[in-house]
């Protein structure tokens, strides 16, 4: 709780105030925490505009970055591992690395970066 700061450190205390023991261990906290402050329906935002992701006018390098942000921000029902990688080279815009990268047979989004 120590590195806490603003709202999240005042509603920590503040049942820490009236429980002691209201965070028995680390993932309580962190469940109790996703609860209280995590906007509604993040998670679904994130991972239907990974969905919609397009490369457009951005390097390859930024594009790929971005979608591992929004990759990242789904994590309470995962996306499936091959669905960053698909949804990456359906939308690249360079002719020659879409074709090797549909060529080649990577498992993850890193090993095709």
């Amino acid at each position: 709780m120590s590195n806490l700061t603003g709202r999240a450190k005042t509603w920590a205390l503040g049942l820490k105030l009236h429980d002691p023991n209201v965070f028995e261990s680390f993932e309580i906290l962190k469940s109790r925490l996703k609860e209280t402050f995590k906007p509604p329906r993040s998670e679904f935002r994130a991972r239907s505009a990974l969905l919609r992701r397009q490369q457009d006018k951005r390097a390859r390098h930024a594009y790929a970055h971005h979608l591992r942000y929004l990759a990242s921000g789904v994590t309470d029902n995962p996306v499936a591992d091959h669905t960053p990688i698909d949804v990456f080279i359906y939308d690249l815009v360079d002719g020659l690395v879409e074709t090797y990268m549909f060529r080649e047979d990577f498992h993850t989004l890193e090993k095709r970066l």
